[in-house]
């Protein structure tokens, strides 16, 4: 990455501000952690020095000098000797990152997962059913087809499966929301990819699926959302169920 002028370091600093005396060493991470992550700051952009950031959040430079080392760690920021610490990429490149860390870090149960992705792909059907266009009904039938032909191999059905939400996602139409999803979906994954055992359970699968593309298609938002309610209620059921084998 081009290093950036130094020129911008006033501006990076005044956008940060001081901290209270005594703050710990995690507080000061998070409070780069979102100016980093507020889009305001060019991927490869070089940040102050070390000395400048501790003056000016008022804290010691060995605060700053461990922030920016736990932020490397989580791929924020890259610290090249003798040369300076540089934002690695995009908000969006990195608040799904954060945003895994967080919750791994934070030790979330499996229950507030679930819960978390039953609301977000209800919402997510709603707005599908509102902006999806004939592209986008195909990008979502295709999936849906492909888990009918695959009932008798899981792991084939279980990639179908997740295409499926993922072109449900990108027919909402908001970034922000399939950020959230792909976070919370990486984090069940592994009990996703064996959350169904037998043929019975693919069918019942497939015809909520198939509920769900039926009133996306008709546009009907509310139908959309009840279907994908009732889709999150079994599939929740199983996930659940592999979480505690």
């Amino acid at each position: 990455m081009p290093a950036f002028p130094d020129d911008r370091s006033a501006e990076i600093s005044a956008s940060l501000g001081a901290l209270p005396s005594g703050t710990p060493v995690s507080e000061v991470a998070r409070r780069l952690m979102d100016l980093f992550t507020s889009g305001s700051i060019e991927p490869g952009t070089r940040l102050p020095p070390e000395r400048h950031l501790a003056a000016t959040l008022g804290v010691g430079r060995s605060a700053v000098r461990e922030a920016l080392a736990a932020l490397e760690i989580l791929g924020i920021v890259d610290v090249r000797p003798g040369s300076g610490t540089y934002l690695r990429g995009t908000a969006s490149e990195l608040l799904p990152q954060t945003l895994r860390w967080g919750l791994l870090i934070g030790q979330k149960s499996t229950a507030e997962l679930l819960e978390l992705r039953s609301g977000l792909e209800i919402y997510v059907a709603r707005l599908a059913a509102a902006r999806a266009a004939g592209g986008e009904l195909t990008a979502i039938s295709g999936p849906l087809d492909r888990m009918r032909a695959e009932v008798d191999n899981l792991r084939a059905f279980a990639r179908a499966d997740l295409d499926f939400h993922n072109a449900l996602a990108a027919a909402a139409g908001n970034d922000t929301l399939v950020d959230l999803l792909h976070v919370v979906r990486s984090l069940l994954q592994v009990y996703a990819d064996r959350a169904v055992h037998d043929e019975a359970e693919a069918l019942i699968a497939i015809a909520e699926h198939d509920a769900v593309y039926r009133a996306i298609a008709a546009a009907d938002e509310d139908a959309a959302a009840s279907a994908m309610a009732t889709h999150m209620a079994t599939a929740s059921q199983r996930l659940a169920a592999e979480a505690t084998n």
